[in-house]
């Protein structure tokens, strides 16, 4: 695995744990978010358990590369939804961005993997 591998893996799993925790621990700015997107704040706490799922897993992919790939694959289809959901309620490219950049970041980090560079 390399270094930009590995950075990516870090990066991702940090803010992906971050985020998770607090869509699990419900934050104010979390529930505010979930209702301006039309989720529950159980269905928001889901989401972000499985934020929390994916950050474990791209860090147990620096030692076992499947998981990491796995992993990646998961928040790719997360954050694919994400940027559905603002496409559905007419966000601007301004409220997309963290979701679509974070896809950006995930898919790099599965090419990198995938590719053995």
């Amino acid at each position: 695995m390399t270094l930009p591998t590995i950075i990516l893996a870090v990066l991702l799993a940090v803010a992906f744990a971050a985020l998770g925790a607090a869509k699990v621990k419900a934050v104010p700015a979390m529930r505010e978010l979930a209702t301006e997107a039309g989720f529950s704040t159980a269905a928001y706490r889901r989401i972000g358990a499985l934020e929390l799922a994916a950050a474990i897993g791209l860090l147990l992919g620096l030692l076992q590369p499947l998981i990491g790939a796995l992993a990646a694959a998961g928040l790719l289809l997360l954050l694919t939804g994400a940027v559905v959901v603002h496409v559905r309620k007419g966000d601007g490219l301004r409220k997309a961005a963290p979701a679509l950049v974070c896809a950006l970041l995930a898919a790099g980090y599965l090419i990198l993997l995938l590719s053995g560079a």
